[in-house]
C-alpha cells in the first residue's frame, strides 16, 4: 500500500505535523529531525498525495484539454500547450472527442478530476453550451471566436484564407474552388474569406464552393466529385478547409492520375506535420500553433488568479501565414 504521512510519522516518532513542515521544507524542525525525517520517507517510498494537497490547497492546478485526438495540428498543440503551462504551474489533463464521446461528455470527465480550468481545441458546441461551460468553469476555445465569459484565441481564418486566394491569382489561376468544412464557426469564418478574396480578385462568378468535412474521407470524396467533371468546368486550383481534406483530395487525385501541382494546385490550411513532409510538401495555412497555446495559457491563467475578467467577445486573432510549398504552380 502507498506510504501515508502518519506512516512517516509512526515511524520517525515525531508528528504529522512535524512531517509536513520537514516535506514542505518550512522552518521549524531541527536539522537533525528534517534528515531523520526525509531518511525515514525515503525508506518508505512516501510520495506526497497531489490530490489531497489540492483539496487542502482548494487549488488542483490541472488544466483539462478537449480535443480531437484524430487531429495532428491538435496533437502539436497539446505539445505547445504543455510547454507553455509549465511557466504557470499548470499540468494538463487530455480528454478526446471519440465516436464514443461527445464534446460534452469528454468535458464532465475533466470536471470530474477537478480541472480548475478547460480549454477547448476548435470545439463544434454551440454557444449556448459554451456560456454554460463558461459559468461552471474559468475555459478558453482556441481556433474559433469566443462567446459571453469563455474569450477565444484564434487565427485570423478570413485573412488566411485571402492570402491564400492572393497566391493562387499572382500564380494565374482563375477557376479556384473551396472544399468546405463541417457545420460551425471556424467553417463560417474560412468560406467566408474565400468568398470576400474571390470577389475582391473580381472573380464573383468563378465562386466554386463544394462540400467538404475535416477529415481524409471527406477530402477523397471532393475529389472524385471534382474529376467527374470535364476538364473545361475542372478548378485548376483547389482550397481546402484544413490539411487532413487537402490530403485526401491529393490521394484522390494522384490515384486517379492527376498531377499536383501540374494539372491542379492545392492549399490546405493547419501546416500541420503531415503537410511539411518532403513527399507531400503541401501549400497550407499556418496558424502558428506555439502562439496560440501562449496567448491562451496567459488568458486562462489570469482568470483562474482572478487578475483577467475578460469581457464579453474579447478574442486573441492571431495573424495566420501562407507557406508556400510545391503543391502550387501556374496553371497550364
Amino acid at each position: 500500500m502507498r506510504a501515508r504521512i502518519e506512516d512517516v510519522a509512526n515511524a520517525a516518532g515525531v508528528s504529522t505535523a512535524t512531517v509536513s513542515l520537514v516535506l514542505r521544507d518550512r522552518p521549524g524542525p531541527s536539522a537533525a529531525t528534517r534528515e531523520h525525517v526525509r531518511a525515514i520517507a525515503t525508506q518508505l517510498g512516501y510520495r506526497p498525495d497531489r490530490a489531497a494537497s489540492a483539496l487542502a490547497r482548494h487549488r488542483s492546478h490541472l488544466v483539462g484539454v478537449l480535443l480531437d485526438i484524430t487531429s495532428s495540428f491538435h496533437a502539436e498543440l497539446v505539445v505547445a500547450l504543455d510547454a507553455a503551462s509549465a511557466a504557470y504551474g499548470l499540468e494538463l489533463v487530455l480528454s478526446s472527442v471519440t465516436p464514443r464521446r461527445d464534446e460534452q461528455s469528454a468535458v464532465e470527465t475533466l470536471l470530474d478530476f477537478r480541472c480548475e480550468g478547460v480549454l477547448l481545441l476548435g470545439p463544434g458546441m454551440p454557444d449556448s453550451e459554451l456560456r454554460e461551460l463558461g459559468s461552471r468553469c474559468p475555459s478558453v476555445v482556441i481556433g474559433r471566436a469566443g462567446t459571453g465569459s469563455v474569450p477565444g484565441v484564434r487565427a485570423g481564418d478570413e485573412q488566411g484564407m485571402g492570402a491564400a486566394v492572393d497566391h493562387l491569382t499572382a500564380l494565374g489561376h482563375r477557376r479556384i474552388a473551396y472544399v468546405d468544412g463541417p457545420r460551425g464557426s471556424i467553417a463560417t469564418a474560412r468560406r467566408g474569406g474565400y468568398r470576400r478574396a474571390m470577389i475582391r480578385h473580381g472573380l464573383r462568378d468563378l465562386l466554386d464552393i463544394r462540400p467538404g468535412g475535416q477529415t481524409e474521407e471527406a477530402g477523397a470524396r471532393a475529389g472524385s466529385a471534382l474529376l467527374e467533371l470535364d476538364l473545361a468546368q475542372r478548378p485548376t486550383a483547389v482550397l481546402c478547409f484544413n490539411d487532413r481534406v487537402a490530403l485526401g483530395l491529393r490521394d484522390s487525385l494522384l490515384r486517379a492520375g492527376v498531377a499536383v501541382p501540374e494539372q491542379l494546385s492545392l492549399i490546405g490550411y493547419d501546416d500541420s506535420a503531415p503537410a511539411r513532409l518532403g513527399t507531400v510538401d503541401l501549400s497550407s495555412v499556418s496558424q502558428d500553433p506555439d502562439h496560440l497555446a501562449g496567448a491562451a495559457l496567459a488568458l486562462l491563467a489570469g482568470r483562474l488568479d482572478g487578475a483577467e475578467q475578460t469581457a464579453p467577445g474579447r478574442d486573441v486573432v492571431i495573424s495566420p501565414r501562407l507557406v508556400a510549398r510545391s503543391s502550387t504552380a501556374p496553371p497550364r
